[in-house]
């Protein structure tokens, strides 16, 4: 599955938008939390909600069913996650999360996990959510300057608190490796 053209640099474009709104650089880590206050957006542990020994039970029937969703109730939307997820994960499932909300996608589709009726959405705008997510997190100018300081993706993933694998994602497929090595 390809992303729309020019969707890449219309989320670099977005990501800067929405760090200007937050008084946030360029090169600045994003907190979430603040994005998703920013965005009138509730985050809530889903361990607030069922048992952890609920969630611990799914997690062994079906790791990584459930990572993080978004509900709406009485017109406001809530980001649920799943405690159980390390913090860079967590990071990035609600950036992946608040970029549905941001992109306006529709939950349209219904799919079932272990019996259970999911509505979700179709799989090019997950795709979407996961690449805006990643450049919510780490935008190109950021990443420029973790190269310029000769970071590799474990020193992106520890300085900015995502995990090794959006660092790396990140760090792939926007060439800026390749960018800095040019000069």
């Amino acid at each position: 599955m390809t992303l729309p053209r020019g969707f890449k640099a219309n989320a670099e474009r977005e990501a800067l938008r929405l760090r200007r709104e937050l008084d946030l650089g360029d090169t600045d880590a994003l907190n979430v939390d603040d994005l998703a206050d920013h965005l009138k957006v509730k985050i809530v542990s889903a361990e607030k909600l069922v048992s952890r020994t609920r969630l611990e039970e799914l997690e062994r029937v079906q790791a990584y069913a459930f990572s993080a969703a978004t509900f709406q109730v009485s017109g406001r939307n809530i980001v649920v996650t799943n405690p159980l997820r390390t913090a860079g994960r967590r990071a990035s499932d609600v950036a992946h999360e608040l970029s549905h909300l941001v992109l306006k996608h529709d939950l349209t589709e219904i799919r079932e996990v272990n019996g259970m009726p999911f509505r979700t959405c179709r799989p090019d705008e997950e795709e979407q959510a996961t690449a805006f997510g990643g450049t919510l997190m780490l935008p190109r100018p950021l990443l420029l300057g973790a190269v310029r300081r000769q970071w590799g993706p474990t020193q992106i993933a520890e300085h900015y608190g995502v995990t090794e694998e959006m660092a790396r994602y990140r760090y792939n497929t926007t060439g800026v490796a390749k960018q800095v090595r040019g000069r």
